[in-house]
């Protein structure tokens, strides 16, 4: 099995234990689907195929259930029933004795922790697959978490990511229509989001720039990391004591309120997408805390994700055009995102139409429209852009949230107020220098394309047409006339304010 493959001596004895994962399970089809190996006949056991994969990468580790994690936000990929599966997947990570960590940790803080904390818990706090947790207390009293990776981790993982790149290769390589769905870049994105999680100082900076986004905002809470102690292995930051956002009753025992608990986490997580251009990509109620004074605390930052200008402007588009009933528009957002695939442009007209159809009027349901999205890429074998279904996760989870602890809750009308603030709140002037400059640049581009628009709408208009198809071509011409127009106009008010630029930016 796998013998097609390339692989290096030093990973031949995992591979072999993949091999034997997989044969345990009987796998065979999975693989054959992926035109790697095997005959492709269905095992005969009463699991399902989409459950004893699940079980064979619990079985494999970390990589491969975070592989699986991945997977499981790829409804554009995957089935229901196999993306049920993978929602399911757990590490399984048992706790260990603080005596196996003791070395690591004494190494990374260059004493015992025993001195370098006013109290340290050998009993942990929570474990996961990477990395268990411990609480202790700094000298001046400060609660603080330690998280402690676990030993010899970074070697098996980095094993495993060389062989699933060589298996997304050489299934890649097998099929077109395989390659049709980007493996390689599948795996790509799965590798950095492992080995980010890895390097426990990437973690404090994400969280250190997440601090800096909401510095001016008292109602969002990132703890502070304490560098001095912190290296790759070993990360401390303030405990936060609170509340995990999974039932409202709670939460008012607590004294918080569900209601502005839900507007506040909202706010913060659309002006991450739509604002900031960072944003906590894994928003779960293990990551968020309902604290004193209904504000949220962030956890966990070993996972962002990135906005551009250009993905923010598509999502406001994809909304606004839903919204609108605009089919056009929507289907020129869907082209944007389906780019370099041989998708058909009357396909995504067709696709916009059917999404307006479905979600165009009443209430908004955001997991109903990302799955029909998503759908409709599953139909037409495309892969969805890895960094917009990152985002669509991340709204996704914390809708889900937020609604359970505010039944009321609607995301999408939250958008509405992250949209003027993103518009008119820029970060300092020279970024607002930048974002105008460029702007009016690109927009006094349209010019050097003005004369050829006007004499290709010269000559439509008076070229013969024939009389059955008049109809369609004024209508035709009516569009192009206007087009022209609106450059023209926008060409007028981008020279003006060029020289406004000019004189408002230029020496004084």
């Amino acid at each position: 099995m796998f013998t097609t493959l390339a692989v290096a001596a030093r990973d031949r004895r995992r591979l072999a234990e993949i091999t034997a994962v997989v044969g345990r399970y009987g796998l065979s089809a999975v693989l054959a689907r992926l035109g790697l190996d095997g005959k492709g006949e269905e095992d005969q056991r009463p699991e399902p195929l989409a459950r004893r994969t699940r079980m064979a990468l619990e079985a494999l580790g970390p990589s491969f259930v975070k592989m699986g994690q991945i997977l499981s936000t790829r409804s554009d990929l995957l089935p229901p029933e196999w993306i049920a599966e993978f929602e399911r997947l757990q590490s399984g990570a048992l706790t260990m004795d603080f005596g196996v960590l003791r070395p690591q940790v004494e190494a990374a803080l260059g004493a015992p922790p025993e001195e370098i904390f006013a109290r340290f818990d050998l009993e942990p706090l929570a474990a996961a697959s990477i990395a268990q947790v411990h609480r202790a207390a700094l000298h001046d009293g400060t609660e603080v978490v330690v998280k402690i990776r676990r030993p010899h981790i970074r070697h098996r993982i980095e094993a495993d990511l060389r062989l699933i790149a060589e298996l997304a290769r050489a299934a890649e390589q097998s099929s077109s229509e395989i390659a049709r769905y980007r493996p390689r870049a599948l795996v790509a994105q799965l590798s950095e989001a492992m080995l980010n999680e890895l390097d426990f100082t990437i973690e404090g900076r994400n969280a250190d720039r997440f601090a800096a986004d909401f510095a001016r905002n008292p109602d969002v809470v990132i703890p502070q990391i304490y560098w001095q102690h912190t290296s790759e292995t070993v990360l401390v930051q303030d405990y936060l004591e609170g509340v995990p956002p999974v039932d409202a009753a709670q939460l008012v025992r607590a004294g918080i309120d569900p209601h502005r608990l839900a507007k506040i986490g909202a706010e913060a997580v659309l002006d991450m997408v739509l604002l900031n251009g960072r944003f906590h990509a894994d928003p779960h109620p293990g990551n968020l805390r309902g604290m004193e004074g209904s504000r949220v605390g962030l956890l966990d930052f070993g996972m962002v994700g990135t906005v551009t200008p250009r993905r923010r402007s598509e999502l406001i588009g994809f909304v606004q055009s839903l919204a609108g009933s605009d089919g056009e528009r929507m289907a020129e957002v869907l082209a944007n995102w389906t780019e370099g695939t041989d998708i058909s442009r009357s396909s995504l007209v067709q696709g916009a139409e059917q999404l307006i159809a479905r979600h165009g009027q009443g209430d908004v349901d955001l997991p109903a429209i990302v799955a029909d999205l998503m759908g409709l890429m599953r139909k037409e074998r495309v892969a969805a852009p890895p960094d917009l279904v990152l985002i669509l996760k991340a709204l996704v989870t914390i809708e889900g949230v937020l609604s359970r602890v505010d039944p009321g809750f609607d995301l999408v009308k939250a958008m509405n107020g992250a949209w003027t603030r993103a518009l008119f709140s820029k970060r300092d002037t020279e970024a607002l220098k930048n974002w105008a400059i460029g702007t009016l640049l690109d927009l006094s581009a349209v010019g050097d394309e003005l004369p050829r628009m006007i004499r290709a709408a010269s000559r439509r208009l008076t070229e013969d047409r024939p009389v059955q198809s008049s109809a369609v071509e004024g209508r035709l011409i009516a569009r192009a006339v206007r087009q022209v127009g609106v450059m023209i106009a926008l060409c007028v008010l981008a020279g003006g304010g060029l020289v406004a630029a000019a004189i408002w930016f230029g020496p004084s």
